[in-house]
């Protein structure tokens, strides 16, 4: 009598589709300023009333009151940008930013109110402006952020990288020009890189000792990372290029959540892509199982795209960076 055998699989595909989504961008706000003042008679100019800045008639700082004044401002400033270096999620880096411009522009405000002494005054005046400079480019990185173009503090550093060299040469003139301190900017911006994983690298690679498999299909235009979570935990998290497939084999029984993420320029240290980044999931849950008779062992595969397509049956939903399975 012939000896059982095992029969090959029947595969059971089903195509998922993304969904797309965009983030909309937060709306910039702006004031309004005001001049008042009564015309003369007879053809005169009209007297203005409000602030006007320290000139070269008013007595001007001593070194030591002008040192004094600049470290106040210097270190709330510098504590800032490094708290800014420091982010890490979405949320966190937004708030960042905002404490950050905050700092800046106060910072300027503050000096530009200052009479400081007349060896340093174009000094005073480059670096004051260094730090406007870079209050507006953080409110711009900031539109950035929440639009997720820039997705992590690296990347908000590198957008700022000229501006901030440009500061810190501001610091640098007026402490040779006097020994005052105004190094303010504590923080090293990188250049800006394209890193990639090699197609169906594993960020993170569970057991796989199963017998189904999962099917990525990338057809975007950016790379993704895919990531299955079973229970509470992560099962493995693959790299799939942008316009390329992969399958992971051995996945083992069970109901899983599948979340992908696209964007540009992987950074290992963080897990995350640092610039055009989205996060999502498939709504709907992918079941995996094995069933045994006394002539067969049958198993499920699943295919899904991360692209729209014709016939897709699917639906993906946006999800909180910050709740995304790292």
């Amino acid at each position: 009598m012939a000896a059982p055998r095992l029969i090959p699989c029947v595969l059971a595909l089903t195509t998922l589709t993304l969904g797309a989504c965009s983030a909309g961008s937060p709306s910039p706000t702006g004031g309004e300023s005001k001049v008042t003042g009564v015309a003369g008679g007879q053809g005169g100019a009209p007297s203005v009333t409000g602030a006007t800045p320290a000139g070269p008639s008013a007595t001007a700082l001593t070194p030591e009151a002008y040192k004094g004044e600049l470290d106040s401002e210097r270190e709330p400033i510098r504590e800032a940008l490094d708290a800014l270096a420091g982010a890490r999620g979405l949320e966190a880096l937004d708030q960042r930013l905002g404490r950050a411009e905050s700092a800046l522009s106060g910072g300027a405000d503050e000096l530009a109110d200052l009479n400081p002494p007349e060896s340093v005054r174009a000094q005073h005046d480059a670096y004051v402006a260094g730090l406007r400079t870079v209050a507006s480019a953080l409110a711009s990185a900031g539109e950035k952020v929440g639009g997720r173009d820039l997705c992590t503090s690296s990347a908000v550093l590198t957008d700022l990288e000229d501006t901030l060299d440009q500061l810190d040469e501001a610091g640098e003139a007026l402490e040779s020009a006097g020994d005052y301190k105004a190094d303010v900017v504590g923080v090293t911006a990188g250049k800006k890189e394209t890193r990639r994983l090699r197609n169906g690298s594993y960020v993170r690679k569970g057991t796989l000792n199963g017998r189904s498999s999962l099917e990525i299909d990338n057809g975007g235009s950016r790379d993704a990372v895919v990531t299955a979570v079973r229970g509470g935990s992560k099962a493995f998290s693959v790299y799939v290029r942008k316009n390329a497939t992969f399958k992971v084999r051995g996945v083992r029984d069970g109901t899983y959540r599948i979340y992908f993420t696209h964007g540009v320029d992987w950074d290992g240290k963080r897990k995350a892509f640092t610039r055009e980044c989205s996060f999502e999931r498939f709504q709907k849950t992918v079941k995996f199982r094995t069933t045994y008779t006394a002539t067969q062992i049958r198993w499920h595969d699943w295919r899904v795209t991360l692209h729209a397509i014709s016939g897709g049956n699917a639906r993906t939903s946006p999800v909180d960076p910050d709740d995304f399975p790292g």
